[in-house]
């Protein structure tokens, strides 16, 4: 399907099933955080998702293309990313298995009816507000910086709509480890699964991957680590094997 683009934007092959997605390059683009939590998370076959804070769609597009999910929703309050999403969304001809709703994660719980998801997946600011330079474009800031919604507002909404026995899965920092744990389970959301990202192999790690079960017993796995380079411009098989490329 031909799709108009707009000033400034792009299209960039994912290299899954064909699939390609609409990116404005002034603007927040997905990064490898993204592709790491759709090869992180699961949904089971006929099931459903939801991504909040989908940004341009990237993580519903992927589950989309890597898993025999039934239906992918993505949440996005910025009226410019959730337009290049539902863009992206007819480009590759998914509508009939991707939506795209524009909202706010704070009112996710009135956007859609409790329980209603096997699966939820977010991508979410991983700075607070007192973390480093915000930048001026309120877009760019939102997506790095705790502005329009928390994590505690992540994870209220994913543990109010994701089902009983269903996972919620979450791409963060390392640094703020003790807090995401403590807030899902205080939301009744229990770790089950744990894989820290190292850039090299004898770096610190810069991402951390948690699944957290709804309702689930306490016992966590910590997986063996995910290396992302084996020396600089050169990924770990690992990596190419998630990227698909």
């Amino acid at each position: 399907m031909k799709i108009e683009l707009k000033e400034g934007e792009r299209v960039d092959d994912l290299h899954r099933n064909g699939f390609q997605i609409i990116q404005n390059g002034k603007l927040f683009c997905f990064g490898m955080d993204a592709v790491l939590l759709s090869g992180f998370a699961k949904v089971k076959e006929q099931g459903t998702a939801l991504d909040l804070g989908t940004g341009t769609g990237i993580i519903p597009i992927l589950l989309a293309a890597k898993t025999q999910g039934r239906h992918f929703t993505g949440l996005e309050i910025s009226p410019t990313s959730a337009d290049m999403a539902a863009r992206s969304v007819l480009l590759n001809d998914l509508q009939e298995k991707v939506e795209i709703v524009r909202g706010d994660i704070k009112e996710a719980g009135e956007l859609f009816a409790p329980a209603s998801f096997d699966t939820v997946t977010s991508n979410p600011p991983y700075m607070m507000g007192q973390h480093g330079l915000v930048n001026p474009d309120l877009e760019k800031a939102a997506a790095r910086h705790e502005i329009l919604c928390t994590l505690e507002d992540v994870v209220r909404a994913a543990a109010k709509l994701v089902r009983p026995g269903g996972s919620f899965f979450l791409v963060h920092r390392p640094f703020r480890l003790a807090e995401i744990i403590c807030t899902m389970v205080k939301y009744g959301l229990e770790p089950k699964r744990m894989q820290l990202v190292y850039p090299y192999v004898d770096r610190e790690p810069n991402m951390v991957l948690i699944e957290a079960v709804r309702g689930g017993k306490p016992r966590m796995t910590v997986e063996k680590p995910l290396i992302v380079y084996r020396e600089p411009g050169v990924y770990m098989p690992e990596i190419t094997e998630i990227y698909g490329y």
